[in-house]
């Protein structure tokens, strides 16, 4: 079985979550199938190289999942993106939109050198909103972003038209 086929059949919808009219995307079965959680975090390493970043950034909660295998792979540190009141020290913080409501992201203001070279990863790109407030926080914080890997696009969001001409790597698009 290819990996794209694998990875599609490892997703599970889950309607009306976390608000009605949502379609969720459930990557915990494809997490707990270790051919296919593995066959992601090498794909994506092969994809942009081992020594070609600093950083990798993780977003909350299920980009924190995919970005640690990775950061340790491409031999880079890892740097979270949480929910806004969960880091403990100074941080910037970037509002955003999302498909359903609002939210605000934080990332420590001390988690990059100047000029670090950064892939932000996360599970799904949506309508962009998320990965394009961790990109300004990562361009606040000194951080050159290189890319944006994700496992799964919707391109029926058109989340990528919202980041800018950002490289954006997906493994499947539905």
């Amino acid at each position: 079985m290819d990996l794209d086929r694998l990875i599609q059949d490892r997703i599970r919808d889950v309607s009306d979550y976390p608000k009605p009219g949502v379609l969720f995307k459930d990557i915990t079965p494809l997490l707990a199938d270790h051919v296919a959680f593995a066959g992601v975090v090498d794909t994506v390493v092969n994809h942009h190289g081992r020594g070609t970043v600093d950083k990798i950034v993780g977003i909350e909660a299920r980009g924190f999942i995919l970005a640690a295998p990775v950061a340790y792979h491409m031999g880079a540190g890892f740097v979270p993106v949480r929910k806004k009141g969960k880091l403990p020290a100074a941080t910037f913080e970037q509002d955003y939109e999302l498909e359903y409501g609002t939210e605000t992201i934080e990332m420590h203001t001390d988690a990059f050198e100047p000029g670090d070279r950064v892939l932000i990863v996360d599970d799904v790109l949506a309508t962009g909103g998320t990965a394009r407030a961790a990109a300004e926080l990562v361009r606040r914080g000194g951080g050159d972003v290189v890319g944006l890997s994700v496992l799964m696009e919707l391109s029926f969001l058109n989340g990528r038209d919202k980041l800018d001409g950002l490289d954006v790597h997906a493994l499947v698009t539905v």
